[in-house]
């Protein structure tokens, strides 16, 4: 490697690590999961109950629930911690843990501690599981956490560089992190998740969901002893740390790519002393000040930055998904689809996509970069056009039936002026004498079709606009649509 772009040391005293999963469920299922969660021990979250400030995010941590109301503008906090679950929003459902576990992987091992674990049951049938882990030993080298955090983000690994870690807990082994949530730490959900590959309607898993990893953040206390350098800084946006050999990784060799790639993603505002990383899977604030001077920005780090961190990401894979919806979208079939589509776009438009949701200049920062980051503005971009062109069909599809009723109108209005407005036969007044049908004249026989023509032509429309009505609840009923 070149000597410009070397690995430099940095040792790791304490780190808090958090990972975040989204899954996709039922909407019409969310009273039940929600009793469901309840009766498992999880504690709905509100911020008028003080006494879990302190419940779920470690020793000596606390995350003062004044600041998360403070933080955001009210139209967000509102969504973001309503007080009933039978509110619309975010429901968070939190649960201790406090349990001690060992990563395996590279002939090393990482010890670690879950703290708690959040179910967030968000708009539009989204959920998320929160993670939170703390590293249980100090002294760490960079890779070694780096590498933890790389390898326990992947649910299911696939390819070669990510297999062959195992978790494990006295005697108790978890080969895959997936067999480790959704097992072990929160099986309460596991008959709740959407699994289904193919797609039904706008339902279904998460085929959009990056490579099936989960996004993660982490706050670094560094013991002091190295400067951060921009190694660091790159290698924890792009989480490298080990390679199959055990040896410390770095995936540029270009130092002056990799200042780039600082520059764009890294927030230092309180540099020398402390950089925050934002990359499409990972954000990473790591520190040389004591731990003593940085109670607040953990606690920010657990509360505030964190759900700055899901909301964006939230919208992310909103957007995501509406893309996907309107790509899969068979005109002929799925006609009905585009009205609950377009209804969707515009629900999430209008209700929870905000492009300022905080108040504070750091707030206002950090929501800066996860947009550009996440490429928020971009995406939003797409779903605008895809909404606009979904418009101009439906339009087209309309006025196509249109004038083809406008066509049938005009026929039997030109017949009917032709006859006087009065295609009624002596032989139909009274009992009608159907034998004598087919002794009609001509133009006998054309009041005759065209007033059954025109009355089953009725009939029809209003059974078919009555059957399509009836059709559409039951199916909004089946699919629960979203509210």
């Amino acid at each position: 490697m070149d000597e410009t772009a070397k690995i430099h040391p940095l040792i790791i005293d304490q780190a808090y690590m958090t990972f975040l999963f989204p899954w996709s469920f039922l909407e019409k299922k969310r009273k039940h999961i929600t009793e469901h969660l309840l009766k498992n021990d999880f504690t709905f979250f509100t911020l008028d109950q003080k006494d879990l400030q302190d419940a779920f995010y470690g020793n000596n941590i606390q995350v003062k629930h004044e600041e998360l109301d403070q933080y955001f503008l009210p139209y967000i906090e509102r969504k973001l911690f309503p007080h009933r679950t039978t509110q619309n929003g975010f429901l968070r459902f939190s649960k201790r843990v406090n349990e001690k576990f060992t990563l395996l992987v590279h002939d090393s091992k990482f010890p670690f501690i879950v703290n708690s674990i959040d179910v967030i049951l968000c708009p539009f049938g989204i959920g998320f599981i929160t993670i939170r882990t703390e590293m249980d030993k100090s002294n760490e080298q960079l890779s070694g956490l780096l590498d933890f955090m790389n390898h326990f983000r992947v649910l299911e690994p696939k390819l070669d560089e990510e297999k062959g870690a195992t978790i494990q807990q006295k005697e108790q082994v978890f080969q895959t992190t997936n067999e480790f949530v959704f097992d072990y730490l929160c099986p309460e959900i596991k008959s709740f998740i959407i699994h289904d590959e193919k797609r039904s309607g706008y339902f279904g898993s998460l085929p959009f969901f990056e490579d099936e990893r989960m996004l993660s953040s982490g706050f670094l206390i560094a013991n002091g002893e190295h400067p951060i350098s921009v190694d660091h800084l790159y290698r924890m946006g792009q989480l490298n740390g080990k390679n199959p050999d055990g040896q410390s990784f770095m995936s540029s060799t270009n130092l002056e790519y990799m200042e780039r790639y600082v520059q764009k993603h890294v927030h230092d505002r309180w540099a020398p002393d402390s950089y925050t990383v934002t990359s499409e899977h990972t954000q990473i604030t790591v520190s040389l000040n004591s731990p003593e001077q940085l109670i607040t920005p953990i606690s920010q780090f657990m509360g505030t930055h964190h759900y700055n961190l899901m909301l964006h990401y939230f919208y992310k894979i909103m957007l995501f998904r509406l893309s996907f919806e309107y790509s899969e979208i068979q005109w002929e079939q799925d006609e009905d689809y585009v009205e609950e589509l377009i209804e969707l776009i515009s629900k999430f438009s209008s209700r929870y996509y905000f492009g300022e949701v905080s108040a504070r200049t750091e707030g206002k920062e950090l929501s800066h970069n996860y947009r550009e980051i996440f490429q928020l503005d971009n995406l939003y971009e797409e779903v605008k056009q895809t909404l606009n062109e979904l418009y101009r069909a439906q339009e087209n599809q309309a006025n196509k039936r249109h004038n083809m009723l406008l066509f049938m109108l005009t026929v039997f209005t030109v017949i009917s002026g032709i006859y006087g407005m009065n295609l009624v036969i002596e032989d139909w007044k009274g009992k009608t004498d159907w034998s004598k049908v087919p002794g009609y004249s001509f133009f006998e026989w054309i009041s005759l079709i065209t007033a059954v023509v025109g009355i089953s032509l009725s009939i029809i429309l209003m059974a078919s606009t009555g059957g399509k009505g009836i059709w559409k609840k039951i199916r909004k009923w089946k699919r629960d649509q979203y509210k």
